[in-house]
């Protein structure tokens, strides 16, 4: 009977601008970059995930690398679908031509009408035979263990690689929320024109990605600083390649215009907040999740900025796709998912 797959396989989905996320029966099953490689000339998809980043910025001409999703939101349709089917694919016992799947998938909460479309026209092609759309701070809300049904509000900034999704939530919706192109991948360019601009150096995104991680902050005076990092690069004078080495305060210096755009977005949430909610969140302090939260120093930085508490979620990277993940077992129960008779 195992060869007849079409019990009803269910999967929560985390498509992310940086990385996407799976989650079947509990589990996380899928953790991949989200890009793609593709064949100029015959348009088939070579490689998907892990492998596509391998080869992002080494490509010859007959090979190009995409990034479906920009800001959140599916930018590239054809290349989408494939990376998505590419990754469910990867789920090693699916038996796709039987099966009866059901998603929930989890999407910003600044998208439009035809962004949302465009998801379910996406889940469609890969046979999902029922889907639902779940915004991001609520999936954050949920992954980090936080009660959204309770009459008590509850603030979440999550900052992912595409947007900033900063929402006050209480009674399993979200009352106010400031959504903000400004994220991970933002701060990457900034680190990509800090060393042309500051060492005329041309290093590749995911060479500033490496910057970001190891030696990435918010603040120029750190507790625990990380070691200072080596940086291999394309010098612009000579052409020639050429090593630097940077430090944290050099990189929180090159960052700080965007981070300061994140803070005041996080002021302005605050100021359309209920008096009542503000109340609660005075008590509660803020919730930091997605990759953003792993900058150093951040929650310091936006808790002297607010004057409130600042927590860092648990593995903040997968606590949307946790909360995705809550909410597909749980589709009866939380009428904030979005079906396709709602768009």
């Amino acid at each position: 009977m195992k060869l007849f797959g079409f019990f009803k396989q269910e999967l929560a989905i985390d498509l992310g601008t940086a990385n996407t996320l799976i989650i079947q029966d509990g589990k996380v099953v899928v953790d991949e970059p989200s890009i793609v490689a593709i064949n100029r000339k015959t348009g088939q998809t070579i490689a998907v995930g892990r492998k596509a980043m391998q080869m992002h910025e080494k490509t010859h001409e007959d090979i190009k690398t995409v990034r479906p999703l920009k800001d959140g939101v599916i930018a590239d349709f054809n290349a989408a679908e494939s990376m998505i089917q590419g990754m469910i694919n990867m789920i090693g016992n699916r038996k796709r031509f039987f099966s009866n799947l059901r998603m929930v998938v989890c999407i910003p909460s600044g998208i439009t009408e035809v962004e949302k479309r465009a998801v379910f026209d996406s889940a469609d092609h890969v046979d999902s035979k029922e889907t639902y759309l779940i915004y991001e701070p609520m999936a954050a809300a949920l992954g980090i263990g936080l009660d959204v049904e309770e009459p008590v509000g509850n603030m979440v900034i999550d900052i992912g690689g595409g947007t900033t999704e900063i929402a006050v939530i209480a009674l399993s919706g979200i009352v106010c929320d400031q959504s903000i192109r400004v994220a991970g991948d933002e701060l990457t360019t900034d680190i990509v024109d800090h060393m042309k601009r500051q060492h005329n150096l041309l290093i590749g995104e995911r060479t500033a990605e490496q910057i970001k991680i190891h030696v990435g902050a918010a603040l120029t005076e750190l507790e625990s600083p990380p070691e200072d990092y080596p940086v291999n690069g394309r010098d612009l004078m000579t052409g020639i390649p050429r090593q630097i080495i940077v430090n944290y305060g050099e990189i929180a210096e090159a960052l700080y215009e965007s981070i300061a755009s994140i803070e005041d977005a996080v002021l302005k949430a605050l100021e359309n907040t209920p008096p009542e909610l503000a109340s609660d969140i005075y008590k509660t302090g803020l919730y930091l999740t997605g990759g953003g939260a792993l900058l150093r120093g951040l929650d310091k930085r936006i808790s002297q900025k607010t004057k409130l508490p600042v927590h860092i979620a648990e593995d903040p990277l997968r606590a949307v796709v946790r909360g995705t993940g809550i909410a597909l077992k749980n589709t009866h129960r939380f009428s904030f998912l979005i079906d396709r008779k709602s768009v």
